[in-house]
C-alpha cells in the first residue's frame, strides 16, 4: 500500500506510475483519493478543535460545580458539542474506509531501473545461460508423452479425482518431485536461509497483508464459501488456500517491530500452491504448463530499505543456482512497466528452456516490494532502541516452482529411447540415476 503522504506530496509521480503500468483509467482515482484526504483532514481539524473546547469547558463546569454555581448552560452547550463530535467522527470513519479502499487497489511505485513497456514483448533479457542447451538428433518428446510412457505422471486420473489442473505423480515421478523439493531446500539452507513449513491455509488479513486481497480475490480458493465473490462479502474468520508460501511466511511478522540487528531475515519454505486462474484449455496450457495445484520452494526476505536492491540481486542468484546445479538452460528477464505485478517495484522472471515446446517457461519470479507489503501488514523495524520505527522492505522469489522445472528437467534429460537421466545433483535425493 502506498503512503497517503507520498501521494499527497507527489500526485503526478503516482499518476505517471499508473500510466506506465497501462492503467490510464485509474489515474482519475488519484484526484478522488486526494479529495477524500482533504475532506478527511478538514474533519479531523474540526473534530480536534471541538474536543479541545469540550475539555476546556469541562474543566470550567467542574469548577462551577465545586463552587456550587450554576453550570446548566455550559452542560447543555457541551451536549450539543459532543453530539457534533460524534457526527464528525462517524463521517470521518466512513471517509477513512473509502480512502483505504482506494489505497488497497493502487499498485506499487516502480523502481527507476524498470524498463518502460506495454506488455511482455517489451521485457528485457537480463541474462542467458544457454551453453548447455542440447541439440537433439531426434525429435524430443514433451513432458506429457514422457510422463505417460514412463508411468510417472497421470493427469487423467488427477482430473478424475479432482478436476483439470490437478496432477498425480507416480512411482519414480513422485520420488523425483520430492527429491527436487528437498534438494532445493537444502541448497538454500546452505546459503543462510531459515526453513519454515507454513500452513497451507491463511486468513483474510494475511492475504490483505501481501496484496492478494482485495484486488485478486477471484484467483484464490476458499475453504468453504457460499455467496457473492466480493471482498466485502468475505467473513473475517474464513480461510483461504495459499497461492504461494509468500503469503504465510511474510505474515509471520505482521504487526511486529523487528530489531535492526535481525535484518536481513531470510526464509525458505516449501508449500503446495493453489491458483484458481490456471487459464483456458488447449495445446499451450496442457500438463504442467497450467495447473491449479503445484509445489514450490519460496524464498522470502525482510531487509533494511537501503539494502533491499542488493538483496534482490542475491535472491535472483540463489534461484539461479538451482538451475545451474541441475545443468538446465535458462534466462533471466527484467519485467517492463506494463508486465510487472501490481505489488512489485522491480521484478525478474527466471525462465527454463523447454525443447519440446521450443520456448522458455517461467519457473520463478523474484520481486522487491520495497515497503508496499510492510505498510499493509504493519511490519516495522527499529535500528536501535532509541530509533523511530521504520517499515522494512520485503522481497520474495520462487526458488523454484517444480511444475515448469519438471517440464524442463524431463525434456532436457531424455534419451532417444525415452529414458530420463537424473542430474548428478539430484541423485543423492532420488537414489536412482535414471527413469526407464
Amino acid at each position: 500500500m502506498l503512503d497517503i503522504k507520498l501521494i499527497r506530496e507527489t500526485p503526478d509521480k503516482v499518476k505517471s506510475m499508473l500510466r506506465a503500468r497501462n492503467l490510464e483509467s485509474e489515474v482519475s482515482k488519484i484526484d478522488d483519493l486526494l479529495a477524500l484526504d482533504q475532506e478527511r483532514r478538514a474533519l479531523i481539524g474540526e473534530s480536534d478543535s471541538l474536543k479541545a473546547k469540550r475539555n476546556t469547558v469541562s474543566d470550567e463546569i467542574a469548577r462551577l460545580k465545586k463552587n456550587k454555581e450554576n453550570a446548566d448552560a455550559l452542560i447543555a452547550e457541551m451536549k450539543l458539542v459532543s453530539d457534533k463530535i460524534a457526527e464528525l467522527d462517524s463521517t470521518l470513519r466512513n471517509l477513512e474506509s473509502k480512502q483505504e479502499e482506494l489505497l488497497l487497489y493502487l499498485p506499487n511505485l516502480l523502481h527507476e531501473s524498470v524498463p518502460m513497456g506495454k506488455d511482455a514483448s517489451d521485457n528485457v533479457v537480463h541474462k542467458e545461460v544457454l551453453h548447455n542447451k542440447r541439440e537433439f538428433d531426434f525429435t524430443p518428446k514433451n513432458h506429457l508423452e514422457l510422463g505417460k510412457a514412463l508411468d510417472i505422471l497421470d493427469f487423467e486420473r488427477g482430473a478424475k479425482i479432482t478436476g483439470s489442473g490437478f496432477p498425480v505423480y507416480k512411482g519414480k515421478g513422485a520420488t523425483l518431485e520430492r527429491a527436487l523439493i528437498n534438494f532445493m531446500l537444502d541448497t538454500h539452507l546452505a546459503r543462510g536461509y531459515t526453513e519454515v513449513f507454513p500452513p497451507f491455509f491463511v486468513n483474510r488479513e494475511s492475504l490483505r497483508g501481501t496484496g492478494q486481497f482485495p484486488k485478486f480475490i477471484g484467483q484464490v480458493y476458499r475453504a468453504s464459501y457460499e455467496g457473492q465473490e466480493t471482498y466485502e462479502a468475505e467473513s473475517v474468520g474464513r480461510l483461504f488456500a495459499i497461492p504461494t508460501a509468500e503469503v504465510p511466511v511474510t505474515n509471520l511478522h505482521r504487526d511486529e517491530t523487528l530489531k535492526g540487528s535481525q535484518l536481513p531475515i531470510k526464509y525458505a519454505a516449501y508449500s503446495a500452491c493453489f491458483r484458481s486462474e490456471a487459464g483456458s484449455y488447449g495445446k499451450d496450457v496442457r500438463g504442467f504448463l497450467r495447473v491449479h495445484q503445484f509445489n514450490k520452494v519460496e524464498l522470502v526476505k525482510f531487509t533494511a530499505p537501503e539494502h533491499s536492491y542488493q538483496e534482490l540481486e542475491s535472491l535472483v542468484a540463489d534461484a539461479e543456482l538451482i538451475l545451474q546445479l541441475l545443468n538446465l538452460p535458462y534466462r533471466v528477464i527484467l519485467l517492463c512497466s506494463g508486465d510487472i505485478g501490481a505489488n512489485a517495484a522491480k521484478c525478474y522472471d527466471i525462465e527454463v528452456w523447454s525443447p519440446a515446446e521450443e520456448r522458455f517457461l517461467e519457473a520463478s519470479s523474484c520481486s522487491n516490494f520495497e515497503d508496499f507489503q510492510a505498510r499493509r501488514a504493519n511490519i516495522r523495524f527499529k535500528r536501535d532502541e532509541k530509533s523511530k520505527p521504520e517499515f522494512v522492505h520485503t522481497l520474495n522469489g520462487s526458488g523454484l516452482a517444480t511444475s515448469r522445472l519438471m517440464v524442463s528437467l524431463l525434456e532436457n534429460n531424455q534419451t532417444k529411447d525415452g529414458k530420463i537421466i537424473i542430474p548428478e545433483a539430484l541423485r543423492p535425493y532420488t537414489r536412482f540415476d535414471m527413469i526407464e
